[in-house]
């Protein structure tokens, strides 16, 4: 797959080839798709929140403009993110109200920044591949059992939640699905397939497909929610999208709010900026590392930079009276599977944000929310497709097993919860591999004398040292043994405690031992080396 080279040396965007590119096509379209899916997401994560819904909005605007244009990441999407929330509601209380928690939120933004300068960003290179994949999948299934609900007229859950329990009904995700089913708006059902018909199979009609699925699909949605109105399928008001209604310029700069520079001693203020921080960093990479993965052109984006942008706009958000925001794998999924090529697409997101916010807020709460709930669906199976199941598995367990549980725990727990207990079993087969490769094993027949040759990996850790201690101590008796460490860089200090004793014990056993370039100490690889090998 090509694409036009309309990036400058340091991820930015050339205007003036970006305008002569075929970028354009894919990025508007995309970014349209961007902007319907990010719309309910934003409000329902602000009012999951307990923050004002333009906070949310807010917090759209910033992660697409400035985040955006600071990015180095080509695909990825920032904005308000689901994991945050549970934080958000608990530190607006504990800050002491409103303007405590967004000076938070300014200092987290500074923090983040502090950490993309000291290449903190690095971590990311650290997340096992089958993970990541997981995760991938996981948020597929996710949103397809989230969107099930919209999607046939009723949810009590927040729009955007990716939890497994949902404390504002008292159901969990399978729940809330059954919950949904006992109260179907038919209307709500027909416009959801209506929706999916037109994304399916629109785009194979060449001739036409010149027009965004994604455009006629809410063209289609407001004509049939308008059609079924004093209808037994007509619409309830919650089943459509609810942006704040700005009547006048004062009105829209009155929702603004300012941090409280006064409460920058308060302790509770620094716990509530390190936490945003820290998770938000942390999300932000895990769904950078992601986007990387499912995009088509393969490109690498730089995660220190990503640091930075996501400080900055969170910086940004604060000084406005925006919410935290992270690189969201929903958005940035939708994003790529739209066709997306550059970052006009999420810049371009973020100003519709804003002039759907100024000028049309009576049209865009006329969009029904099962219609956006076809576009996520549609991702979502993207994302989980059975073909990304036989592929893992075709890889072998080492590689299944840990993008299973990745799946498994997210789906049940959170995004940082699953990850984390994904990563804890992608380590254990990654140790598991590097405890069974410490050394090349060679056995060699003269007469009835065997000699047996061991010769040492490029590496040999801590890690390494019960194969080797248990291959040592089961070597037959009165055989030679030659441990060759020529191709050893580096040897840990345990081993080499555990060579030379075995060299000054073999004779008990008839056995002798040779060493090869076996060194008494061995200097640590410097840590910008170690980076770069792994």
């Amino acid at each position: 797959m090509q694409i036009d080279q309309v990036s400058t040396a340091d991820g930015g965007l050339n205007l003036k080839k970006y305008f002569l590119s075929k970028n354009l096509k894919k990025d508007l379209p995309a970014s349209l798709v961007v902007f319907l899916v990010a719309l309910p997401l934003c409000l329902g994560i602000a009012l999951a929140s307990g923050a004002p819904l333009f906070a949310g909005l807010l917090t759209g605007i910033v992660g697409g403009i400035v985040v955006g244009t600071l990015s180095g990441s080509q695909l990825s999407v920032a904005g308000p993110a689901a994991g945050l929330t549970v934080i958000v509601l608990n530190s607006i209380n504990k800050t002491g109200g409103y303007e405590n928690f967004i000076l938070a939120v300014v200092i987290a933004g500074v923090l983040q920044m502090l950490l993309g300068l000291i290449k903190a960003g690095t971590i990311a290179n650290y997340f096992p591949s089958p993970v990541i994949e997981g995760m991938l999948a996981a948020i597929g299934i996710i949103l397809i059992m989230k969107q099930l609900p919209h999607a046939v007229g009723y949810d009590a859950d927040y729009e955007g939640d990716e939890g497994f329990d949902e404390p504002a009904d008292g159901n969990n995700t399978f729940s809330a699905i059954m919950s949904a089913m006992r109260k179907i708006n038919y209307g709500a059902v027909i416009i959801a397939l209506v929706s999916l018909a037109i994304m399916i199979y629109w785009p194979k009609i060449k001739k036409v497909a010149l027009v965004p699925a994604p455009l006629l699909v809410v063209i289609a949605g407001v004509i049939l929610g308008l059609a079924f109105s004093g209808t037994g399928f007509a619409l309830q008001q919650k089943q459509l999208v609810s942006i704040p209604l700005v009547n006048s310029s004062s009105e829209f700069f009155g929702l603004f709010k300012s941090p409280n520079f006064a409460a920058i001693t308060h302790k509770e203020v620094w716990v509530t900026a390190f936490t945003i921080a820290i998770v938000a960093s942390l999300e932000t990479l895990l769904s950078l590392e992601a986007v990387d993965k499912i995009d088509p052109i393969k490109r690498i984006s730089p995660t220190n930079r990503e640091l930075l942008a996501q400080g900055a706009g969170n910086l940004v958000s604060g000084l406005l009276g925006g919410l935290p925001m992270t690189a969201v794998i929903v958005r940035s999924s939708a994003n790529v599977n739209a066709g997306a090529r550059t970052k006009v697409s999420a810049i371009t997101h973020g100003l519709m944000l804003l002039l759907s916010l100024l000028f049309i807020p009576s049209l865009i709460n006329m969009i029904p929310l099962s219609c956006l709930a076809a576009i996520l669906l549609l991702t979502g199976y993207k994302l989980a497709r059975i073909s990304l199941f036989k592929h893992m598995w075709h890889k072998g367990l080492d590689q299944f097993i840990p993008f299973v549980v990745t799946i498994v725990a997210v789906v049940f727990t959170d995004l940082l919860i699953g990850v984390g207990i994904g990563m804890l079993v992608g380590i254990f087969y990654i140790l598991r591999t590097n405890m069974r490769n410490p050394y090349f094993y060679q056995i060699t027949t003269k007469g009835d004398k065997k000699t047996i040759t061991l010769k040492l990996a490029e590496e040999v850790s801590f890690l390494n040292k019960a194969a080797i201690q248990v291959t040592l101590t089961n070597l037959p008796k009165g055989s030679d043994v030659i441990i060759d460490g020529s191709n050893s860089r580096f040897i840990d200090t345990d081993v080499l405690e555990i060579i030379q004793n075995y060299r000054h014990n073999a004779y008990t056993k008839g056995i002798v031992v040779q060493l090869i370039d076996i060194k008494d100490k061995y200097e640590v690889p410097p840590l910008k080396e170690l980076v770069f090998k792994f």
